[in-house]
């Protein structure tokens, strides 16, 4: 792809109004002159510091989120509901200034990031209509001479790590079951964008959320925080989005006290198109399938497999979209924005070259920018090794990877080969083919003709090496919650 050197640089530059809003929302922040540096990957650019806190600090945050909790877990299901609905109303009302804030911190394309604030937003209206649906149980024992009653309650104090990709929605998604549920929380935002999280929670706390309840807390050392909080007896609760390798570490510390966990972890979601696959529907979605948010997606389709007889044609296709997609600033008029910082894009050129050197096509992109920022091509590789780099690897980047397959047998076989088993995505407009693929695959999510399956009403989670429960829908709310029994004996009447 070329873009001449003056439209480049228009492109990467953005539109300044827009820039200006973005930076006056930070301007409202209250944050330190000095801390952790907060970059704009389109920029390179430091747009603002957050505090550096230390274990020390954490654990000051958990005590004040512990003594605040009790109180919360007091208040009625309505109650609670009310304050998130509160919350909702406000996220939609700040709307255009979170929208704003997500592009400068992380760079997705405006009209992308708007679509992140509905999403994140449904997840705390979803939970303040769960909040007063409190499920329970009232039965009679089955050797008689008692009753079986059943009720949840909050788990406890709730420590939420989220990742930089979705600073709004990773951070709702955890927060609102957690405030629904009864629980406080402490939520550990990713050092590369903790902006959006810290203002979603002041909004929060405008609607009614205790001022003390939910703890921000910005660190440069996740390990340091990590292993101070985990291991204090007043956390009952862990959950994190994030690669498997850090999962695997907080799953080891979360055993000292026992915790509860969830744990949303890495993918390399397999993306198969078959030979009766509707073509322009199936270019269509896995384009949306790699490049939402710049291919940085966990659930973004990483390998994408596609049956020899529609191969060509499909291919042809996707490398046309991906050749005309623009690539610049979130608040220009590009289609495609930054990697999150310098070292991803480095990551990219690496899978390209790896990829080229086990014997791929390369047919777009395939490079950098240069000049400021984190930019890459949307890039399409044709006839991938399935040994190579890219093949094995969550890219995480807008790298389309393409494999071809024979038979559905070895689609799904090739599909499985993986530790990982987070998201996968079939095209075909076969009703027993779809249903035989989507059973056969072993992943928690699968995505049937449509490219971007995440909804707030619907489990998400993996299976393997992806991950451990689930987040969204009712089952989300689950994760927050003790199950309790209680017996009733009753005499025996004549």
């Amino acid at each position: 792809m070329t873009i001449a050197d003056t439209t480049r640089r228009e492109l990467l530059a953005g539109d300044p109004e827009r820039i200006a809003r973005a930076d006056r929302v930070i301007a409202g922040l209250g944050l330190p002159s000095t801390g952790i540096a907060v970059a704009d990957p389109a920029t390179g650019e430091t747009i603002a510091t957050v505090a550096d806190q230390d274990a020390s600090a954490a654990l000051a945050a958990v005590g004040t989120a512990d003594a605040a909790g009790r109180s919360w877990a007091r208040t009625t299901p309505r109650q609670r509901a009310d304050v998130l609905h509160a919350w909702y109303d406000l996220l939609i009302a700040h709307r255009d200034d979170l929208a704003h804030l997500i592009v400068r911190e992380m760079g997705k394309p405006l009209a992308e990031a708007y679509g992140e604030v509905q999403y994140g937003a449904d997840f705390v209206r979803w939970y303040a209509e769960e909040a007063v649906r409190p499920r329970g149980d009232y039965r009679e024992s089955p050797n008689g001479g008692a009753q079986i009653i059943t009720r949840r309650s909050p788990v406890g104090l709730s420590v939420l790590i989220t990742p930089w990709n979705f600073p709004l929605a990773m951070a709702t998604r955890k927060i609102a079951p957690a405030l629904a549920a009864g629980n406080p929380a402490i939520v550990k935002p990713a050092a590369l964008t903790p902006l959006t999280t810290i203002f979603a929670v002041q909004l929060a706390v405008q609607a009614g959320v205790p001022a003390d309840l939910v703890q921000v807390v910005t660190t440069s050392s996740a390990s340091a925080f990590s292993t101070a909080v985990l291991r204090d007896p007043r956390v009952r609760k862990v959950s994190f989005t994030g690669s498997t390798p850090v999962g695997r570490t907080l799953l080891e510390l979360a055993s000292v006290n026992v915790l509860r966990s969830s744990m949303e972890l890495g993918g390399n979601a397999p993306l198969l198109v078959f030979d009766d696959a509707d073509l322009e529907r199936a270019v269509d979605g896995a384009y949306a399938a790699k490049m939402r948010n710049v291919g940085q997606s966990c659930i973004g389709a990483n390998r994408i497999y596609v049956q020899d007889g529609i191969a060509d044609a499909f291919v042809e296709g996707l490398t046309e979209r991906l050749a005309a997609a623009t690539v610049g600033s979130g608040f220009g008029e590009a289609a495609v924005g930054p990697v999150i910082d310098d070292r991803a894009a480095t990551q990219m050129q690496q899978y390209v070259d790896d990829a080229l050197e086990h014997g791929a096509t390369l047919r777009t992109g395939g490079h950098g920018f240069d000049g400021a920022g984190h930019f890459y091509a949307p890039t399409l590789l044709d006839h991938v090794d399935p040994t190579s780099l890219v093949a094995r690897s969550e890219i995480f980047g807008p790298i389309a990877a393409i494999q071809r397959f024979g038979t559905q047998a070895e689609g799904v076989e090739r599909a499985n080969d993986t530790e990982f088993g987070l998201a996968g995505y079939v095209f075909t407009e076969s009703l027993d083919r779809a249903f035989d693929v989507a059973d056969a695959l072993q992943t928690g999510i699968v995505g049937i003709n449509q490219g971007v399956p995440s909804n707030a009403a619907a489990p998400f989670g993996g299976v393997k090496q992806s991950g451990l429960g689930r987040e969204g829908s009712a089952e989300g709310l689950e994760e927050y919650e003790s199950i309790r029994y209680f017996s009733l004996a009753r005499r025996a009447t004549s």
